[in-house]
């Protein structure tokens, strides 16, 4: 039982309820930071770590608190685990903190955390927090690498640019020149071409539903095919 519950949120944070496509939670910083993969996907693990971290201390204090500092509580806890989050970013990729800027701090009023925060680490023992916490970041995450990377390739031509800016000089030589002398598009680095490519990967995700549903039912309203049995009949018959 408690792996079909896992499953169900591992479900929920990628496909079904997933923050980015279906809550359409966290938009600023998913259209603001997408415009290369190394900048969706620090911001990316950043939401990643905060969720985690976040789900796991109010899933630990949810009956110490009462219900008139409940949330304030609950801010209070993303707003320091955000801070540790800074303060490492400005430790180890500090150029890339300083791009991301002020999307980072940005993340303590995310309504991606407050919301797990409150509709369900709140309610629920410490590890279904930590899965849901995990799973909807990853969900979130993959939306804006998915974004991220669309709008390098297409904007620039490039993918895997400055990946050195969060890993490190092993990362020096991955960026792959998809196009060679490629025109940069700046309506799509900019806001407005994420606009455009989220409202794409939306209609792309209701097509596929809705081509599953019709899946499902034309399997259920299928016909149970009935034929004529053969029985044996052993014996004397008068």
């Amino acid at each position: 039982m408690a792996d079909k519950r896992f499953s169900e949120l591992a479900a929920d944070g990628l496909w079904h309820n997933n923050p980015g496509l279906v809550q359409l939670l966290g938009l600023c910083p998913l259209l603001g930071v997408s415009s290369s993969t190394v900048n969706a996907l620090g911001l990316g693990l950043a939401t990643i770590l905060v969720l985690v971290a976040s789900n796991l201390a109010v899933s630990l204090i949810r009956n110490a608190v009462t219900e008139a500092v409940r949330l304030p509580a609950f801010v209070m806890i993303i707003a320091a685990v955000t801070t540790c989050i800074e303060l490492l970013m400005q430790a180890y990729t500090y150029e890339l903190f300083l791009i991301l800027g002020i999307f980072i701090p940005l993340i303590v009023t995310n309504c991606i955390i407050l919301g797990r925060a409150d509709a369900f680490a709140a309610k629920n023992p410490v590890l279904p927090a930590l899965v849901d916490g995990f799973m909807m970041g990853l969900g979130f995450a993959l939306v804006l690498l998915v974004l991220g990377m669309l709008r390098e390739l297409v904007g620039q031509g490039t993918l895997f640019a400055d990946m050195h800016l969060l890993l490190g000089p092993v990362a020096a030589d991955w960026t792959w020149v998809v196009f060679a002398n490629y025109k940069e598009v700046l309506f799509v680095i900019l806001p407005p071409g994420a606009f455009v490519f989220m409202g794409l990967l939306i209609a792309l995700k209701n097509v596929i539903d809705t081509h599953i549903k019709a899946r499902m039912a034309a399997r259920d309203s299928a016909p149970v095919a009935t034929g004529s049995k053969r029985v044996r009949v052993t014996g004397t018959i008068d």
